[in-house]
């Protein structure tokens, strides 16, 4: 079903590039929009920046952002690696405000994140940072002060490289995806507080049943929906906050701004796509268009050519493109289908190429969530030698009765009824696909929490989407138990590094997946980590409440580091959303799942019911910030604070 919101998101915003905006009451950045379609930057090592508030109109109806020195995004940034730049940050708000220039390593002063690495910015304030470049690529900045980076408060940021690219390109464009609304941040919270879904215009209709129905049954049909009803979840939750409020910008402008870059035949572009928006991922793509992917979060990846990629909030991937036709459509729609943003590449200016139409709304089935061994088949483009395609990490309703394991529509027979916790361990699969999946119902959370970590090692799930052999059930945290702020747990979760993502299998276009990032450098640190550290990315759904192993950021206590030391973090997703998780102040190195070293990252995506590993290198004095990047998660809990020290 394709989404009625495509016409309107198109035109929400017209004033974006169009008569409002002659009127004075919004005007684009100049390095966004200009006549050649070349940006303009502040460069050099000595930079003046003030937050402050501005007029703006993208949908329609006047309203006030934050901005930085008075434009949306603020003025990109290109430094050049190997200088020290100082940065004024003046405060025109009447809050306190800050910057964190996000991914760049740099001393914990200078991060900008007020309560960690310093006070923040006071009104009528300033802020000088200064700090050495020790790296190139693409980046961002923007604040790290309540809701101010929904408001406005952020920009790209460029650092050039001392030596040599390892490819060549001919013009160079920053294209930065973000989310607006017109509603107060806070408001936003609180309608998410009070019901979760709020924004959520894209449920399941009595239509979608009946086609349910002659699809797949009257019986199965049934099933599904009694399991989401008991949940009290929807399929169709993909993101929190949707195009419903949201108007998706490119460069700051709505779809109908229509950015423009200008290029000639036969020139090689490089485009540097940075996700800054606070809740919204991204499918990238330019039809007609093949993109080679040589960079993500900044550093080198060997190149893979793909037709689409999904990114996550805070991640950047550059590509080069080469385009031979006159006009080419930039796509980049939102991970739930309800909207996108969109720009242009093109010979002169003028130009327009046909916008192709939101993909099918997609829907979360029980196995994207983790709840049976079904297969999503292969994927488009790609061999699955993981057996990812099956989303197979088994959950359990915390706190609740397991009937959300009765998803599991091979069980079907009569072993599990009446059986205690010492059996169930010694069961394989093939015992197990005997079992009714109703009967399952009848086993509640505490019996499954009975049974202790040695025999869940006992069950196989060969079947269930995991890599060759046999997997362990998944333990948890003695604080995610019996915890209100907790409503699901995942019991095998697996890596998913080669899925493309729920929306994204089988349509027919080559995705890059993690499995396609590989750094162009080795392991940088080389050494084998000397711990491991596991954390649970844990929350409520109906509740809106979000935390690091049920344990929200006000409560927690921080994970310390030593100076020095090399460390493995491994991430389990335990809830139905996905979460970009990003560490301050020092690199993560994702893992394969053999735990060997793929690519350097600064911000991790977790998908629903996955585990991945990555490894961190201590080399950072001071307190530095942990947490999902998605803005109102982060300000909900999932959030903790990471002490090196000597």
């Amino acid at each position: 079903m394709h989404s009625r919101t495509s016409r309107r998101t198109f035109v929400k915003g017209v004033a974006a590039g169009g008569v409002l905006g002659g009127l004075g009451l919004w005007r684009a950045p100049v390095w966004a929009a200009t006549p050649t379609g070349v940006p303009q930057a502040l460069s050099g090592t000595e930079f003046d920046l003030f937050i402050g508030e501005s007029s703006v109109n993208l949908t329609g109806t006047p309203r006030t952002a934050m901005t930085i020195n008075g434009s949306l995004p603020g003025p990109l940034l290109r430094w050049r690696e190997g200088d020290t730049v100082t940065i004024r940050v003046r405060n025109r708000l009447d809050e306190t405000t800050s910057i964190h220039w996000h991914g760049i390593i740099l001393p914990a002063n200078m991060d900008g994140v007020p309560g960690i690495s310093f006070h923040g910015i006071e009104p009528g304030g300033m802020y000088v940072y200064s700090f050495k470049l020790k790296q190139n690529g693409t980046y961002w900045y923007h604040s790290h002060s309540g809701f101010q980076e929904q408001a406005g408060v952020y920009g790209p940021l460029v650092i050039e490289a001392r030596e040599p690219e390892p490819f060549t390109y001919d013009r160079d464009y920053v294209v930065m995806l973000t989310d607006w609304t017109d509603e107060d941040s806070v408001q936003v919270m609180k309608k998410l507080k009070k019901q979760s879904d709020y924004y959520n215009f894209h449920k399941r209709t009595v239509g979608d049943f009946i086609h349910d129905v002659s699809e797949k049954g009257w019986s199965a049909t049934l099933a599904d929906r009694k399991m989401w009803a008991e949940m009290k979840m929807s399929p169709t939750d993909i993101a929190d906050v949707s195009g419903s409020t949201y108007t998706y910008l490119l460069n700051g402008l709505a779809p109908n701004g229509n950015w423009t870059g200008l290029f000639r035949p036969g020139e090689r572009i490089r485009l540097r796509f940075i996700n800054g928006s606070s809740m919204s991922y991204f499918d990238v793509r330019i039809p007609g268009l093949k993109m080679t992917v040589v960079a993500s979060d900044g550093l080198y990846v060997k190149p893979v050519t793909v037709d689409e990629f999904r990114i996550a909030v805070a991640e950047t991937f550059d590509v080069i493109v080469e385009p031979d036709q006159e006009a080419y459509t930039i796509f980049a729609q939102s991970m739930d289908r309800t909207g996108y943003a969109r720009g242009t590449l093109a010979v002169r200016e003028g130009l327009t190429a046909p916008v192709p139409p939101l993909d099918p709304r997609p829907e979360l089935s029980m196995s994207d969530m983790g709840m049976d061994h079904g297969s999503h088949g292969g994927h488009a483009g790609h061999g699955n030698p993981e057996g990812q395609g099956s989303d197979s990490a088994m959950m359990s309703m915390a706190g609740g009765s397991m009937s959300a394991m009765g998803s599991m529509a091979s069980m079907e027979g009569g072993l599990m009824q009446g059986m205690d916790h010492s059996q169930m361990h010694t069961m394989d699969h093939a015992q197990m696909q005997g079992m009714d999946h109703s009967q399952m119902h009848t086993m509640d959370h505490a019996q499954m929490q009975s049974m202790d970590h040695g025999q869940m090692h006992g069950m196989h799930h060969e079947a269930m989407g995991q890599e060759a052999g046999t997997s362990e059930m998944q333990a948890h945290p003695a604080s995610e138990q019996g915890n209100p702020l907790v409503d699901m747990q995942t019991m095998t979760p697996t890596p998913k590094l080669s899925d493309p993502g729920l929306g994204l299998r089988d349509n027919g276009r080559r995705v890059l997946t993690y499995a396609d990032l590989r750094s162009t450098f080795p392991d940088p640190d080389g050494r084998t980590p000397s711990r491991t550290i596991e954390l649970h990315l844990t929350g409520h759904m109906e509740k809106f409440a979000w935390s690091f192993d049920g344990v929200k950021f006000s409560d927690s206590e921080p994970v310390r580091l030593k100076y020095g030391e090399r460390v493995r973090i491994v991430l389990v997703n335990d809830t139905m959303m996905t979460h970009p998780i990003h560490l301050h102040g020092m690199w993560s190195d994702l893992e394969d799942e053999n735990g060997q070293f793929m690519v350097r990252k600064h911000t991790i995506d977790m998908p629903p019911g996955s585990r991945r590993s990555y490894r961190v290198t201590a080399d950072a004095l001071g307190r530095w910030a942990y947490h999902c990047h998605l803005l109102f998660h982060m300000e909900m809990g999932m959030f903790r604070e990471v002490r090196v020290e000597e």
